[in-house]
């Protein structure tokens, strides 16, 4: 049988309308780490070669569970371990829809998936110690995310808004009637 073949197979076994596979109701053995790697920047690596299909991306995305800090692809008969350096995904476009309050977010990954970020669908923004370089995520599936992409993070900036949160004033974004904070307000 051909990898294509296989990929057939994975992808009927996805229910018509649905972006990804019921995963998290698959139970199968582990089978073992494999050489596959998500790199910070989204890229999906086979054996130290960037995969460049991107239906085959797509694919492999669709099947992808984390438990604690391990990220699996996941089929109804087997588990394999992968490696991801930050977030499994990345948000590298923004819509914006309406206006303050009712202002809603919607992002674009890299395998084309929409999401619009709400209380199901939060954004966070953590600080790194050492550089305090921020690194905006927002949740995808799950406990999966999406690294948002720094020009989509510059264009949330250009929309930030101050708000008084338990005596501090910050900027952040609204979207789907919650406010997401990403900066500390000088």
């Amino acid at each position: 049988m051909t990898e294509s073949d296989k990929a057939g197979e994975l992808l009927a076994q996805i229910p018509k309308g649905q972006a990804r596979a019921p995963v998290h109701l698959w139970n199968p053995d582990f089978c073992g780490d494999i050489d596959m790697r998500i790199a910070r920047d989204g890229t999906w690596y086979y054996l130290g070669t960037p995969i460049g299909r991107k239906p085959m991306v797509r694919l492999f995305s669709s099947i992808l569970r984390r438990e604690g800090d391990d990220y699996f692809l996941v089929t109804p008969v087997e588990k394999v371990g992968i490696r991801v350096d930050d977030a499994p995904f990345v948000a590298v476009l923004l819509e914006v829809v309406g206006q303050g309050e009712q202002q809603v977010l919607r992002f674009t990954t890299q395998v084309d998936e929409q999401v619009e970020a709400g209380p199901e669908h939060p954004i966070e923004v953590k600080v790194d110690a050492h550089s305090a370089e921020p690194s905006p995520y927002l949740r995808v599936h799950d406990n999966l995310h999406a690294l948002i992409h720094r020009n989509v993070f510059y264009q949330m900036v250009e929309l930030a808004v101050p708000k008084l949160i338990d005596g501090r004033q910050w900027l952040g974004v609204w979207s789907s009637g919650a406010f997401y904070p990403i900066g500390e307000a000088e």
